[in-house]
């Protein structure tokens, strides 16, 4: 047994059980070790039941003196039994578990864990943890009860206790074959790899737990810093076939033409892109800004330019909506100079001769002529797959690479998450743009926002209304809970007004004829999950409404709130809490004082922790089962431990555990 084999060959897992471990991505041993605990539950005060206190969460040491099954009239089962551990019986309670009478027979001893309450002037305590204490077996070979707990995430039909009893069977015949890749210079005092996973899994005490996670969350940091940094110098050599010549005459009458003044930001974010052009490599940067702020203007400039050195564009969108939008938008501003724009898509490929190409995934055909391409920009960049950036990037050696992304990251994380890019923000709105009012609205003001939404729509503008989130990934039950608010506001709120509704379970073209049809006004209210579509115009949506908003993270509340107010009319984002929890409302309250999304992003990164920031762990870049950006001292130290080592050993062909470990993470940096 080593760390890849296959979690289908161990015994007693079955088809059934590899199919539940496969919707948490676990396949191998090495995944299940490393599928770490997200909370404890601390049951490591054993007492008797003569000393506890009633609301107290204590483990007990006794037998079971009787336990049966109960059946209620509505079907559902009760599993009673009596516990006494020789100061006092104890009532212990059971719901919907009636197989727990097989496995628990009079006169067992076993140790049980839970809070201590009194129902009925009896002792008793609700659905307790509980394992046998087998004979010859002290307290300490406990892995359930007794002791800090590990609590993980778990998927149906897959349990912590199974996971637990799992990890308990399996990592000590695998604990020998970790290789820890940190030289000793870098890991200084922190615990070993194979310590931390250990102690990760089954910690003595708080102070251990907080050890294994100092050295795992480091690990994490450290490997795509090194990664990033790496894959940048590595970039850097790239030579270029032709450098870019920047005709100052050529920018000036390009911006004197514009139907608009860019802003400072805009202007400084396009001087560094006119820097990163002129010099011998490739240039490789992130363009950050809100939506509206101004990005694809920018984006229009150097393509200008580009065309002006007789080289082509290519712009690639995340949906043909969005490339269509931007197809109209760009066409307006370069066509009067003589450029050709061309489209590119599934349903339309129009790019014959075509100086700057638009389009979706399809720009990936090979079909699609190449030849003299010196740009690539693609937009919201998270949406595509490592691969399809490295094929993108194949098609034209080495061109420019200009990317996108309206996501609201933090400076600090993005500076470790795209450590191989160079790094420009657009943190200013066109001066035109109207201010979005933003209420959070209490359930008892509910039919009033409802009503005010009808007077709007009569008024001839269109809402959104988002459902709540209910996992991170776009989910059955997501799409389930959409359809049922739909069918809610359909015929029970709004019965008079057209709704539609969208989802990330529908298809790509159903998804695209929804928006259009929202777009050409045949829609008055949408009802969606959160995955609306990221910068589409629709200059007639006045209103965002978010069900449930105390689930999602600020920036994202910020993003969804940007889907509105793209027009000449007053917008409103009504936030509808299911909370009435003062510091979940305080937290909501931000927005209707904060209108930038990264100081909100900043703000989320405080109150909840790197997990909660859109467009992190939902990003497909990296995933961070335990680091925290919030820890900057952490993001610091690994970052220069990181330079160091490079400085060290560019190639690291010293530690070849480290150079295996990166290329496991190399498909996820850019550049390839």
């Amino acid at each position: 047994m080593d760390l890849q084999t296959p979690l289908s060959s161990i015994a007693g897992i079955g088809p059934g059980l590899i199919f539940k471990l496969s919707r948490l991505n676990l396949n191998t041993i090495e995944d299940l070790i490393y599928h770490f605990p997200f909370r404890y539950d601390d049951f490591s005060q054993t007492t008797t039941i003569k000393d506890a206190q009633v609301g107290q969460v204590v483990t007990l040491q006794g037998e079971i003196w009787s336990i049966k099954n109960i059946y209620t009239r509505s079907g559902k089962i009760l599993t009673q039994a009596i516990f006494n551990d020789g100061t006092s019986p104890l009532d212990l309670t059971w719901f919907n578990q009636g197989w727990i009478t097989k496995q628990i027979q009079v006169g067992d001893k076993l140790q049980i864990s839970g809070k201590l309450t009194k129902y009925k002037n009896k002792l008793s305590i609700m659905v307790p943890k509980w394992e046998k204490m087998a004979g010859g077996h002290s307290a300490l070979d406990m892995i359930h009860t007794g002791k800090l707990v590990a609590v993980y995430p778990e998927t149906e039909g897959l349990s912590s206790k199974w996971v637990r009893t799992k990890i308990d069977q399996i990592l000590p015949q695998v604990l020998a074959k970790i290789q820890d890749p940190l030289p000793d210079f870098i890991k200084t005092d922190m615990l070993s790899l194979g310590d931390a996973i250990k102690k990760i899994h089954a910690p003595n005490d708080w102070k251990e737990a907080e050890k294994a996670r100092d050295r795992l969350g480091f690990d994490e940091l450290f490997f795509v810093s090194l990664a990033t940094q790496k894959a940048r110098a590595q970039w850097r050599k790239k030579p270029l076939i032709h450098p870019l010549k920047i005709n100052k005459k050529d920018l000036d009458i390009f911006l004197k033409k514009l139907p608009f003044k860019l802003t400072n930001a805009q202007n400084k974010a396009l001087n560094e892109v006119l820097d990163d052009l002129s010099k011998l490599t490739p240039m490789n940067r992130l363009i950050q800004g809100e939506v509206g702020s101004g990005k694809t203007v920018v984006a229009t400039i150097v393509t200008y330019l580009v065309y002006k050195n007789s080289f082509r564009s290519l712009f690639m969108a995340p949906t043909e909506i969005l490339a269509f939008q931007h197809f109209e938008t760009i066409s307006k501003l370069l066509e009067p100079f003589g450029v050709k724009v061309g489209i590119y898509t599934g349903s339309r490929k129009e790019a014959k001769d075509a100086d700057v190409v638009i389009g979706t995934h399809a720009l990936l055909s090979s079909k699609l002529n190449t030849k003299d391409v010196g740009l690539i920009i693609i937009d919201e960049q998270q949406r595509f797959g490592v691969e399809q950036r490295s094929y993108l990037r194949g098609k034209a050696k080495p061109p420019h690479f200009l990317t996108m992304t309206a996501t609201p990251i933090p400076r600090t994380v993005a500076l470790t998450l795209y450590g191989d890019l160079d790094l420009s923000i657009i943190d200013e709105m066109p001066e035109n743009r109207i201010k979005i009012k933003t209420f959070v609205v209490p359930n008892k003001k509910r039919a009033d926002a409802y009503k005010f939404i009808e007077k709007q729509v009569q008024m001839g503008d269109q809402v959104y209304i988002i459902t709540p989130l209910i996992e991170l990934s776009e989910t059955l039950l997501s799409a389930k809970a959409a359809t049922q608010e739909y069918l809610k506001l359909q015929n029970k709120v709004f019965p008079k007004l057209n709704l539609g509704l969208l989802h990330g379970r529908l298809k790509g073209k159903e998804k695209d004829k929804i928006m259009q049809d929202f777009k050409n006004k045949k829609i008055d209210i949408l009802v969606s999950t959160s995955v609306v579509e990221v910068g589409v115009d629709i200059p007639n949506a006045t209103i965002m409404v978010v069900e449930s908003a105390e689930r999602f993270g600020l920036a994202q509340l910020h993003q969804l709130r940007g889907r509105v107010g793209r027009g000449e009319k007053q917008s409103y984002c009504l936030l509808f809490s299911e909370t009435g929890e003062p510091q979940a409302v305080g937290r909501l309250k931000n927005l209707e004082k904060i209108n930038d999304g990264l100081k909100l992003s900043e703000l989320d990164l405080k109150i909840r922790g790197s997990g909660e920031i859109f467009g992190i762990r939902q990003s497909g870049r990296f995933e961070f089962k335990i680091a925290s950006f919030s820890d900057l001292s952490l993001v610091e130290k690994t970052k220069n431990a990181a330079h160091n080592l490079l400085d060290l050993d560019p190639e690291l062909d010293k530690y070849p555990l480290l150079q295996g470990k990166l290329q496991s993470l190399a498909s996820n940096v850019m550049p390839d």
